[in-house]
This record gives structure tokens, sequence and C-alpha cells, in this order.
């Protein structure tokens, strides 16, 4: 019935390809367990430039960089705030010597294959070629069975919101995509450090774009509606091209750049490779587990909640007992592993974790169980987006996840100062309590069990109520006529924003009417309270059309929100003339 690749979690099962286009496999499939994505062909493990994780104590990485070189590697990439340092070598020796580098506290290879000759210049994947859909929405099952559709009485989501899709790559042209996707916010960390350039972030498997379609593709009336259309979502793709692996030093740097760039949610429908579990008695898997470990809690502390899939093995993860699957970069073998060896980011204890059931509310026959379970979701057979505006059906834990984040966001969209503790809370307050049933291997309660944790996640519950105290969102306006001077100097108009806490939001729309007989001539800057200018609008001599009245969004995430914003206009040509009518600010 599954589709199933040999590395058991990211891949899953296309059961049907659906409206325009046909979904086929890719290369390299083998049976193992519903989810990840194909790995292709492996790669040889002859010694060469090989991938290191050397830790240090946070912000202190100096002495250890320098101790790279010297021993025969280069630093690669490096996060100073977590102590983590991705370093290259060729040297068989080069752990063993690093080990003893006074203040390295741990070094271990981050996979068993070479690095791939592309990471030193990574190519930017091709952007698909895109197909319109014709077919309207319908209700389907999985949102109904949350409570998704009722809960968009109360919010479609924010466009404050961003959730980051920490994946194989995300399909920005798709149609019912496009209109939330944030690419300057999307990057790659393939092979371990940011790649910001345009189109890096696009998919190298159909994984992440199913996946971001379930979050928030757009309620436009045609393909599929998303649990939370109304938010932003970004890509993150952390998988490499042909592999689709995803290694610990490319997970490491994507959980970072979410600390780093004010997301509120990721989606992690993935494990780390090359390893299923990773020991603590095992040096490089100790240092996976703690590098790992680290930028998971980095980006919790910076109000990211990382939202993890149980996996597909049908395993007791309290009770393990063999691995099959590892390394699945080179060759796996079977080896024992016990309840120590920790599946990451899965079972980390920051994450919020997610096992998958059916259409009738029972486990999946894939799915992972465990006590570290927090909520449920429906993961059999989900219709969402594929790359190039196609669209089909996917199994998995993977499939699970996006429909709590997209709940994740919906809260963080009626609770903007809800933090992460706030919003786990609220999740597993609101579930839908599930029963073990006569499944002897589910422990617990009919409240909270390891099939389901908390139960089922209900959209509608988890946004009712809202914000007891809600932050004024706007808009903060000024319709007071100001002359503009005609080839002078610029005219400013204020509105002050009072009542507010913290910094301005990601996505604050600006909106101006301005009457002008020339707007070419228009030269538009926004001020903020600190003097900082944000450029609106530069002036354009070709456009000869008349008056100005149209919105900007701006990214004022670093400004504090509370002051005196100013909308400066300047005329830079002669003869035509005109006024700031009014304009304001909406958060």
């Amino acid at each position: 019935m599954f589709l199933r690749s040999r590395a058991g979690l990211r891949r899953t099962a296309i059961i049907a390809a659906l409206s325009v286009g046909l979904i086929t496999p890719m290369a390299g499939v083998a049976a193992a367990g519903p989810g990840k994505p194909g790995t292709g062909k492996s790669v040889a493990a002859a010694a060469g430039l090989r991938a290191y994780l050397v830790i240090t104590a946070p912000n202190n990485t100096s002495g250890a960089k320098s101790a790279v070189s010297t021993n025969g590697g280069t630093v690669y990439a490096s996060y100073d705030a977590i102590g983590v340092i991705v370093a290259h070598s060729t040297a068989t020796d080069f752990a063993s010597k690093m080990r003893s580098v006074s203040g390295v506290q741990q070094v271990g290879a981050s996979r068993t294959s070479d690095v791939p000759a592309a990471s030193s210049n990574p190519a930017i994947p091709t952007s698909p070629s895109q197909t319109t859909p014709t077919a309207a929405e319908t209700s389907r099952v999985d949102m109904t069975q949350i409570g998704a559709d009722k809960a968009w009485d109360v919010t479609t989501g924010s466009s404050n919101v961003l959730v980051g899709v920490v994946d194989t790559g995300v399909d920005d042209q798709h149609y019912d995509l496009k209109p939330n996707f944030d690419a300057s916010k999307s990057v790659s960390c393939a092979y371990g450090k940011v790649d910001a350039r345009t189109g890096a972030w696009r998919p190298v498997g159909d994984h992440g774009t199913h996946v971001a379609g379930t979050i928030a593709a757009a309620k436009n009336g045609k393909g599929m509606v998303g649990v939370a259309p109304g938010v932003r979502i970004a890509s993150i793709r952390v998988a490499e091209p042909t592999s689709q692996l995803f290694f610990p030093e490319n997970v490491v740097c994507g959980l970072m750049y979410a600390g780093d760039n004010g997301f509120a949610v990721t989606n992690n429908s993935y494990w780390t490779d090359p390893w299923w579990a990773n020991c603590p008695n095992n040096v490089d898997q100790a240092a996976i587990l703690e590098a790992v470990k680290r930028a998971a809690d980095y980006a919790t502390g910076k109000g990211v909640l990382n939202v993890v899939a149980a996996g597909n093995e049908n395993t007791d993860l309290d009770n393990k007992s063999t691995d099959t699957l590892s390394p699945d970069d080179s060759t796996p073998s079977s080896r024992p592993v016990t309840a120590s060896c920790k599946i990451v980011p899965g079972e980390l204890e920051s994450s919020l974790t997610v096992a998958s059931i059916t259409s009738s509310n029972t486990k999946s026959s894939f799915s992972n169980f465990a006590n570290k379970v927090n909520v449920a979701a429906p993961g059999d057979n989900v219709y969402s987006t594929l790359p190039g505006g196609n669209y089909g059906q996917m199994s998995g834990t993977s499939m699970a996840t996006p429909h709590v984040v997209g709940v994740a966001a919906l809260i963080k969209s009626v609770n903007p100062s809800a933090t992460v503790d706030q919003i786990k809370a609220k999740i597993a307050e609101q579930a839908d309590d599930l029963a073990c049933g006569s499944d002897s291997r589910c422990k617990g309660t009919t409240a909270k069990n390891t099939f389901y944790g908390e139960g089922r996640v209900d959209a509608l519950a988890a946004v009712q109520g809202g914000d007891p105290n809600p932050q004024p969102g706007g808009p903060w306006e000024n319709t007071d006529d100001v002359q503009i001077a005609d080839n002078g100097a610029a005219a400013t108009s204020t509105v002050t924003i009072d009542g507010r806490t913290g910094n301005a939001p990601a996505a604050t729309k600006v909106d101006v009417n301005i009457v002008h007989t020339y707007v070419g001539d228009l030269e538009l800057n926004l001020i903020a309270p600190d003097g900082t200018s944000y450029s609106l609008r530069r002036a354009n001599p070709g456009d000869g059309s008349a008056n100005l009245t149209t919105q900007f969004t701006v990214d004022l995430s670093g400004e504090v929100a509370n002051g005196a914003w100013k909308l400066s206009v300047r005329d830079t040509a002669t003869y035509d003339t005109g006024y700031i009518n009014s304009w304001k600010v909406t958060f």
C-alpha cells in the first residue's frame, strides 16, 4: 500500500495523483517504512572530504577554529552562539586530534559518506513549470476532523505570523502557495550553512511542498486550503539534492536560522540523518545529539515552537531495541539500540512531537508511539500541494505534523504575545481525548497516552477565546493634508503609535493616499522613531500617472513599535505639485 523509503520518515506514500499532472515516485526508493524521501543511490563511504561537528562552550569557538586549520581541516560554518563548528577535513585522524584541543568538548563525524563536491558551489534548484488549478476547493476530511473549517470563522491566520518549513524545499510559485510565501525569509541550509541566494530554497523533492500546503495553502477558491491560510510561510531547505538527506549540520543551520529571523513556528517532518537513533555512548552520535539539541533549544529560546513528526516505523520509542535503517548515507546494518538512543529532533524535550491518526481517529499503522508524543493529527492519505501546480495524497507522521503547525500558527495569530510554552499548553488543553482502545501496546489513560498524547488537535477550540489582553493593531492614521514642495524639501506627516509592547511586525502595512499630478516625481520613505529610514518608493520619471493610493508591506521587526513614525515624501522634479492626503500604519 505505502510506497516506502529505505530511510523511513520523510518520504511518504503518494497514494494517488490528483488534479493536474501524474505524480510518480522518485528514484532509489526501497522498502522500510513510509515517510522519508527516497535516498537515491548510496554514496560510497570511501575516505575523502568528511564533515565534523566540533563542539565547545557557547561563544567560545575562536581557539577551536584555529585548531581546525592546524589539524588539517577547514571551518565550513560556525554557530558561535551555541558553540558548534562545522569543519571539513580529509585527514583520517582529524577527529582524534581535535578532541585533545583545549576547550573542545566533543568532536563527531556528521556523516559516514564524503561531503558532496557541490558543497563548495551549490546549484540553485530549478523552478518547476507551473499549471494553474481549475478544480474548486472542497471540504476535506482532515480539515473537518480537526475543526479547521470552523476555526476559519474565528481567524484564517495573520500575515504577521511566520512559519518555517524545514524540509526538502518549497515550490514558491505554486498557485496555492505563492500568495503566502515569503521569499525574503527563505534560504537553503544544505551542507550546513545559509545560502540566501534567490531560489536556493526551491524543492529538490515533493515532500516540503506537500507539507507547506497543509499549513498555509491560500483560501482562494481553487485547489485546496491549508489549516492557516492567512499566515506567511518560508522555506528553510535542509535536504541535499540527489540524496535528499537531512544531515546534522543542515538541521543545526536551519534551526539557528529560524531562531535568528523571527519565525514563530517550524515544521520538522524528518529525522536527522544518517542515524535513525543517536546513541550517547558513540562519539559521533553524541556530538550529533548535542549539536541538534543546542540548535533546537536556541530556536526555542528565541520564541520558535519546533513541531516535529514522531516517525513512521510503528515502533515504541520508549523501548527501542534494534536499528536497521542506519547509516542511511552509506550501507545500513542492524545494530542494537536502547531508549537512551534518541531520534532528533523528535525526541528532544523542547519539541512538540506529533503522531498520526486515520480518518477514523485510530492510530495510523505506521505511526511511532511513546511518552514523548504530545498530540496526534490526521496523517493518512492527506491531500495537498505538489511542485508545479500539482496536488496529490501522501501519508505519514510527516503529513500529520503540519496540521499541528497550522493550529499553532492560528493560536499565535489570535494571541500574538503567546510564548512557546503557552502555545504548547493551549494545544494540549484543547486537544480532543482519544482512548487507547484494544491495542495493548498503548500505555496511559484516555486523557494522555503513548499513541495520541493529549489527543487529536482541535483547531477551533484552540483559537476560541483569543488573547485576554490583546495588543492594539491599529490602524494609526493621519488625515491632515500636508503640501509637497515642488522639487524641494521632503514633506513629512506623523502618526504616533502607543500601547504596544516589543517590536513592530515583520509584515507591517503602510497605506498612503497622495494627491499629485505626476507621481513619477515622488520618493517615499518611512522614518522610524529612532530615525532609521525605510525606502517605500523611488522616483520613476517614466510614470506619468496622477495620484498615488497604494499599500506597502514593510519588515519593521527590528524597530520598537511605540513612538512617532513619519511618512517622508519628496518631489524630485519641477512643475507638478500635490499633497499628502492621508496615510496609516497597521500591524
